[in-house]
C-alpha cells in the first residue's frame, strides 16, 4: 500500500447529521443497539468511499466515535473509571463515562486544544490498571479490509493520552508519570494490527506541537525509539497537528518510526526542515483542516516542493482531521455565489489533497484547471468590496484606551446594589431553556415559508411567557428570556451582522451528539439594527423581576465561527465588538438592568505555544471590555465560561472585569475558585452547582454541597447560584426538578 495521499481523519457525525439522530434514538429507546450499529458502519462505509473516489491511496480507519475519541481511548487502554465498572453492556458502559445516567457522574469535558471541538477527559490515578481491548480498531480494520480499503488504523498515542487526562485524585501522581506502564499496551496493539494485517499504523500525537508538558520531545524519543525498534509492528506514522512540533520533530528523527506527519498551514516548514528527517516519509498538511478557505495551490506546492530535498519521503496531507470541517459544499446553493467560489469543505479539500499530489509528481500542468481556479478565487476574494468597508475601519482607527474602560469595580457594585436590590445568594440560569419541539417546528416553518414573521414572534413571544411564568414559579431571582428566538448562540448573532454569511448544512461536531453550524465571518462587521432588544423587553414587561440582556462575546463568535485568515484576528475581533457594543448600549437605554455578554470561548482561543500567549490575552480581554465599556456603571454586566482548563487564563479572566462570573464548576468540584481567590479576583463570581451536559439531575442536597464548598472559598456577598451553562440541550421536566433543587439549595444554605 502506498501512502501518499491522504488525511489524518475525517468526521464521524454524517453529511446529514445521521449519527446524531441516531444516537439520540438509541438513548431515547427509539432504535435498538443493532440498529445505531448499521447506522455507524454505513457511515463509515460512506466516508472510506469518499476518500477512495477522491483518489487517496491510504485512508485512516478507527477515527469513527459514538462519542468522542479520547473516550474511545480509555476503552482501547483500560481506563474508564471504576464507578461505570457495574454497568454490564460495554456500549452503556461508554456512554455512562460520557454523559452519566441517575447513579453514575460523567467524566469532565473540555477543550481539544484550541479549537471547538470538546473531549472527555480520562481519569488516571495510581492504582489504574491498564488493560488493552483492541476490539474496536480491529474490527473497522477487518471492516475496511473486506470492502477493499486501503486502510491505515489510527489511535491516540500514549503521550497525548496521558497529557490530556487528569490525576483520579486531587494530591494523586500527574498522569504523564504512568507513560511507562502504557508502553506494553502499546507494543501488545502493534503486534496485533500486524497480525490483522495492517500495513501502516498512525499513531497521533498532537500534544507534542504545545509546551503543556516539560521533557515532552524527550518523551517522545524514549517512546518511538522503543516502539520503533519493535520487529513485529506495522510502519509507523506519528501523527502531529494544530501547530509546529519544534525540538520534537528532530526528536522523531533520531528514532525508528517511518513516518512524521506535520501540519504546515499552522506550523513551519523551517522547522521540518532542519529536523533531520531526511530518511523519514513526511505527511505533509498542507491543506487546511480546520478552517473553511479554499487552498492558494500554488503556495502549497511551493511549499512541497521546497521541502522534497530534506526529507526521505513526500505525502500530502490535510493539516488536521475534516472532523473540524463541513462535508460538503453540495448543497450550499444558497450561498452568495463569489463566496461559495472561495470556500473548500471536507470534500474540496480531499480534492485539493489530491491534486497537489498529482501536481508534485507530474508537474502544476496536469493539474492546470484546478490551480487556475484557485488562483481566480483567490483573486475575487482579496478584490471583494465586502472585505475593506471604510466606515468600519474609520470607527476602529479612532478607538482610544477610555473605549475599554469602565470606572472602578467596587464603585460599581455599590451603584448595582442599589439599583438591583437583590437578595444573597441570587439564583439564576446562564441564558438558553430548552429548544423544544414547537420551537424547532416554528422555526423551520418560518425557514420554508408556512408561517409568516408575525406568526413566527407571536410564537416566539408565548414560549417567552411561558418561560417566564416557569422561573417566577420556580423562585428565581433574576431571570432570562429563554432564547427561544435563536438558533444558535453565534449564528443568531452572525446572521444580522454584516461581514457573515450562514450556511444551509454545514454542520460540525462540537460533542457527542451535539451540532454546530457555525457563521462564516468572511468581510468587515458592523451591526445594522438591533438585534435583541425587543425580546429582552418583551419578556421584561411580563415580569417586576429582572430580566438579564443574553448576547455572545466577540471572541466566541470568533471561535465558534470559521474566520478569515486575511487580517489579524485581535482586528476582527475589535469589529465584532464594536458590534455588541452597540447592543448593549441600546439595551441599557431600554432599561434592561443587567446585561450578560458570554466569552466560554475565551480559553479555546489561547495560543498553544505560551510565547504566543500574551498577544492572545491583551487582545482578546481587550475586546471584552470594549463591547461592555459604553454603559453606566448601575448597569451590572455578566459574562459566562465554560467547560476549559480555565488555570491558563485565570489573569484574563479577572481582567475582563466583568460584574459577575459564572464558570463552569460542578464537574471539577469548584477547582476554579481556588485559582481565582489565588489571583486576588474580587468581583461576583457564580460557580455552577450542576452539570447541565449530563441527563442526571442532582438533588437539593449534592447542590447544598457544592454551594457550601464554593462559599469556603468566595463570602457570600460575591456568590451567585446558577448551572454551569445554558439549559437548551435538556428537557422542560429536567430543567424544572433541577432548578426547583438548585433554588431549594440556595434557600438552605442562606438559612
Amino acid at each position: 500500500m502506498g501512502l501518499h495521499t491522504t488525511v489524518p481523519g475525517i468526521a464521524r457525525i454524517g453529511a446529514d447529521r445521521e449519527l446524531k439522530r441516531a444516537v439520540e434514538g438509541y438513548w431515547a429507546g427509539r432504535i435498538s443497539q443493532a440498529e445505531l450499529e448499521q447506522v455507524a458502519a454505513t457511515l463509515r462505509r460512506t466516508g472510506w468511499q469518499e476518500l477512495t473516489e477522491a483518489g487517496l491511496d491510504s485512508i485512516p480507519v478507527g477515527t469513527f466515535s459514538y462519542y468522542d475519541q479520547m473516550l474511545d481511548t480509555a476503552v482501547l487502554l483500560g481506563a474508564l473509571p471504576p464507578r461505570v465498572a457495574g454497568i454490564a453492556d460495554p456500549l452503556d458502559r461508554y456512554f455512562a463515562a460520557a454523559r452519566g445516567d441517575d447513579g453514575v457522574t460523567p467524566l469532565e469535558m473540555t477543550k481539544w486544544f484550541d479549537t471547538n471541538y470538546h473531549y472527555l477527559v480520562p481519569e488516571i490515578g495510581a492504582d489504574t490498571v491498564f488493560v488493552l481491548d483492541a476490539s474496536k480498531v480491529l474490527d473497522e480494520l477487518a471492516e475496511a479490509t473486506a470492502q477493499g480499503v486501503p486502510a491505515r488504523p489510527v489511535v491516540i498515542g500514549p503521550i497525548t493520552f496521558l497529557a490530556l487526562s487528569k490525576a483520579a485524585d486531587v494530591d494523586g501522581p500527574a498522569p504523564l508519570t504512568r507513560l511507562d506502564d502504557l508502553l506494553p499496551l502499546y507494543e501488545q496493539l502493534l503486534s496485533q494490527l500486524a497480525a490483522a494485517g495492517a500495513e501502516w499504523v498512525q499513531i497521533d500525537e498532537p500534544v507534542l506541537v504545545t509546551d503543556s508538558h516539560e521533557g515532552l520531545a524527550e518523551a517522545a524519543e524514549r517512546v518511538y525509539t522503543r516502539l520503533g525498534a519493535l520487529t513485529d509492528r506495522p510502519k509507523l506514522l506519528v501523527q502531529t497537528y494544530f501547530g509546529d512540533a519544534g525540538a520534537s520533530l528532530a526528536a522523531l528523527g533520531r528514532t525508528g518510526v517511518e513516518a512524521v506527519g506535520v501540519d504546515l498551514v499552522y506550523g513551519s516548514a523551517d522547522t521540518v526542515a532542519a529536523a533531520g528527517l531526511g530518511d523519514k516519509l513526511v505527511v505533509a498538511g498542507v491543506v487546511d483542516g480546520r478552517n473553511i478557505w479554499r487552498t492558494d495551490l500554488d503556495a502549497a506546492l511551493a511549499t512541497l516542493t521546497g521541502l522534497r530535498e530534506h526529507v526521505g519521503e513526500l505525502a500530502v496531507s490535510t493539516s488536521c482531521s475534516t472532523l473540524h470541517v463541513p462535508y460538503t459544499l453540495a448543497g450550499e446553493d444558497e450561498l452568495d455565489p463569489a463566496l461559495r467560489g472561495w470556500l473548500a469543505f471536507a470534500a474540496e479539500k480531499f480534492d485539493e489533497v489530491a491534486a497537489l499530489s498529482r501536481a508534485l509528481v507530474n508537474g502544476r500542468d496536469d493539474q492546470a484547471a484546478a490551480f487556475d481556479a484557485a488562483r481566480e478565487a483567490l483573486a475575487s476574494r482579496a478584490g471583494d468590496p465586502r472585505t475593506h468597508v471604510a466606515a468600519v475601519r474609520e470607527r476602529l482607527q479612532a478607538l482610544t484606551e477610555a473605549d475599554r474602560t469602565r470606572t472602578d469595580a467596587a464603585a460599581r457594585r455599590e451603584a448595582q446594589r442599589t439599583a438591583l436590590n437583590l437578595p444573597e445568594l441570587p439564583t439564576t440560569t446562564i441564558g438558553s431553556f430548552p429548544q423544544t419541539g414547537d420551537i424547532r417546528r416554528a422555526r423551520q416553518q418560518l425557514r420554508t415559508g408556512e408561517i409568516d414573521q408575525e406568526a413566527y414572534r407571536t410564537q416566539m413571544e408565548a414560549e417567552i411567557a411561558a418561560v417566564i411564568a416557569l422561573q417566577e414559579q420556580i423562585g428565581l431571582d433574576v431571570l432570562v428570556h429563554g432564547e427561544p428566538e435563536r438558533n444558535d448562540m453565534v449564528q443568531y448573532f452572525a446572521e444580522q451582522l454584516t461581514g457573515f454569511f450562514a450556511t444551509a448544512n454545514g454542520w460540525v461536531q462540537s460533542y457527542g451528539s451535539r451540532c454546530v453550524r457555525p457563521p462564516i465571518l468572511y468581510g468587515d462587521v458592523s451591526r445594522p439594527t438591533p438585534m435583541t432588544v425587543g425580546w429582552i423587553t418583551h419578556a421584561q414587561s411580563l415580569t417586576d423581576k429582572q430580566v438579564k440582556g443574553m448576547l455572545t462575546g466577540p471572541v466566541t463568535i470568533l471561535a465558534w465561527s470559521f474566520v478569515r485568515d486575511d487580517q489579524p484576528l485581535g482586528e476582527t475581533a475589535d469589529q465584532v465588538a464594536l458590534a455588541i457594543r452597540d447592543e448593549t448600549v441600546d439595551l441599557e437605554r431600554a432599561g434592561v438592568g443587567i446585561i450578560q455578554v458570554d466569552e466560554p470561548a475565551l480559553r479555546e482561543l489561547l495560543p498553544l505555544q505560551s510565547a504566543d500567549r500574551t498577544d492572545y490575552l491583551t487582545w482578546a480581554v481587550g475586546a471584552f471590555r470594549l463591547s461592555t465599556s459604553g454603559i453606566a456603571d448601575q448597569t451590572q454586566i455578566h459574562t459566562h465560561l465554560c467547560y476549559s482548563e480555565f488555570g491558563d487564563v485565570i489573569g484574563a479572566i479577572a481582567d475582563l472585569d466583568a460584574d459577575v462570573t459564572s464558570i463552569e464548576a460542578a464537574r471539577s468540584h469548584m477547582e476554579v475558585l481556588d485559582d481565582l481567590n489565588a489571583i486576588g479576583f474580587a468581583n461576583e463570581v457564580g460557580p455552577g452547582v450542576y452539570d447541565i451536559h449530563s441527563p442526571r439531575i442532582p438533588d437539593a442536597a449534592e447542590m447544598t454541597s457544592l454551594l457550601r464548598e464554593a462559599l469556603a472559598a468566595v463570602p457570600a456577598e460575591r456568590v451567585w447560584v446558577n448551572p454551569d451553562c445554558g439549559l437548551k440541550t435538556r428537557t422542560t421536566e429536567q430543567v424544572t426538578e433541577a432548578l426547583t433543587a438548585m433554588v431549594d439549595a440556595a434557600k438552605a444554605v442562606r438559612a
